[in-house]
């Protein structure tokens, strides 16, 4: 492996800059793709391996650059969906939504420019030829925390981890052990390898092809266990699609007309165990619901079905993004404790409340709920709910087990219109059923909307900006994943010691 024998490609970087740096942008755009709801899950290997090349013997700043880069194309497409939302629906003029919408990918794109600067730092002094324990442990552990970083900072954003993209292949496998971010490491690991391969001799191709083969063998051998058991016979439930307006939701003279829309839509659905309508599907407060909790609950009486919906509760002036269910045995609630920057609070409120009265977004400041709550039951089975972007967390979803046999998230997906977001939260859904081993009821005002099983499989979903009721039937399951018991942090664990592994490794070396 000395310098002689390099390729040409690894010289490329640094021989035609501008060309590189406009590589690692393509690259990052082209990785959009691996995603929902285009799902070419090979561009998640591909795509990270050009940024591996394009950094090798770079400087720490022009490898930061590229990184930066690389981060601008993957969200700039992957989360354009936010110019959506603050335009179309938060009433901000298109320049100065176009201008948020830049910086908000900005800030993204920093994280994959430190993992360039931090691995451009620990190949100092072997730039030319970093070793293969870079390559194979060092840029795939980099490359995890940087997004553990991103999706814990400032309430976290954790959208577009490599992980999501393999969640029909045999690296998912490793979800139930690792969570998304195991499979967001083994992923890296292929690309890594790729990159290796391709700027280094032949014998560094059987060395990448023995780490990839053994990897997806791994996958698919752990992906065979069963970390959970059937529970108690089926649930059938109805998931009632509403497909109401964002325009019209929050207006008072169209209440009754969106109430009776669900109610008309319920009532067929009474064989059902569980009627779920969307986040905050009934336009009122809980308290001034007096009238349709009184009929949901004679529903529930007559009919044995038990109702979930998701409903804003005041109290003492605090506000809470809720969900109520109304059975036969009464009624209970759930609070939202996973909050959205700008969306449901308002970071550093006593500086930017001007832009929460610009915007003038409905129902914008919440109050989380606490952290510890009493899960709902229905039909004898405990249900983990997490409203909306809650479910992006496996962290939070792990919360309710091993107690929840069944998941389910209610969302107001209407909010990002027709982009990229509500296909890559169901995938992300799908994720969170498999990391648990748990199936999952996923309930949206405009969809899709989806009955997912307990290896991220989904059973049924509906179509988007239909209204509707989807109906299938779930196994309740028992039992605990690896990933349960202790989330996040062996994975994080595992990544930092790779880093300093391979860091000692480096220092060892003549």
């Amino acid at each position: 492996m000395a310098p002689a024998n390099l390729t040409r490609l690894a010289s490329f970087g640094s021989s035609y800059p501008r060309a590189a740096d406009a590589i690692a942008l393509a690259s990052g755009v082209l990785l959009c793709l691996a995603f929902a709801p285009v799902g070419w899950f090979p561009l998640a290997f591909v795509c990270p391996a050009l940024l591996f090349v394009l950094w090798h013997g770079a400087t720490p700043a022009r490898a930061a650059w590229r990184g930066f880069l690389f981060g601008l194309g993957l969200f700039g497409l992957g989360a354009s969906w936010v110019y959506v939302s603050l335009h179309n629906f938060g009433n901000m003029a298109a320049p100065l939504a176009g201008l948020a919408t830049f910086f908000f990918v900005a800030i993204l794109a920093v994280s994959p420019a430190l993992a360039g600067w931090a691995q451009a730092r620990l190949a100092r002094g072997h730039e030319d030829d970093p070793g293969l324990v870079h390559y194979f442990l060092v840029l795939p552990a980099l490359w995890v925390l940087q997004e553990w970083l991103r999706g814990a900072f400032l309430s976290g954003f954790p959208w577009l981890h490599l992980g999501y993209s393999q969640i029909d292949t045999l690296l998912a496998g490793f979800a139930p052990w690792l969570g998304v971010y195991g499979v967001s490491l083994v992923t890296a690991m292929v690309a890594a390898a790729l990159s290796a391969a391709l700027l280094r001799p032949a014998r560094v191709w059987r060395a990448a092809a023995i780490l990839i083969v053994a990897v997806t063998l791994l996958g698919y051998a752990l992906g065979r266990v069963e970390w959970s058991v059937p529970a108690d016979g089926a649930l059938r439930v109805a998931l009632v699609q509403g497909n109401v307006p964002l325009r019209i939701k929050w207006a008072a003279r169209y209440r009754d007309e969106i109430v009776a829309r669900y109610l008309a839509r319920s009532r067929t659905a009474l064989d059902a165990d569980l009627v779920v309508w969307p986040e905050a599907a009934v336009p009122a407060y809980l308290d001034e619901t007096g009238g349709l909790r009184a009929e949901l609950r004679m529903l529930a009486g007559s009919s044995q079905t038990a109702f979930l919906t998701g409903i804003v509760e005041r109290e003492r002036g605090r506000h809470y993004n809720s969900v109520l269910l109304v059975s036969r045995d009464g009624e209970a609630t759930y609070r939202k404790r996973h909050l959205v920057p700008f969306g449901e609070y308002l970071p550093l409120k006593p500086w930017l409340q001007w832009l929460l009265d610009y915007l003038q977004i409905p129902m914008s400041d919440f109050t989380p709920g606490p952290p510890v709550q009493a899960a709902l039951a229905v039909k004898g089975q405990k249900l983990g709910i997490s409203v909306c972007y809650e479910d992006a967390f496996g962290e939070e979803v792990i919360r309710t087990l091993p107690t929840a046999s069944v998941l389910v998230n209610v969302s107001e997906d209407a909010w990002f219109g027709d982009s990229l977001a509500p296909h890559q939260r169901l995938q992300m859904a799908r994720m969170r059923a498999l990391e648990t081993a748990r199936p999952m009821v996923r309930s949206a005002n405009t969809g899709p909307s989806a009955v997912i099983d307990h290896r991220g499989v989904v059973l049924a979903r509906s179509q988007q900006f239909e209204e509707l009721v989807l109906r299938a039937e779930v196994v309740p399951r028992a039992g605990v994943t690896p990933y349960v018991r202790v989330g996040n942090l062996l994975v994080v664990i595992l990544a930092l010691f790779l880093v300093v592994a391979g860091w000692g490794w480096r220092r060892t070396r003549p």
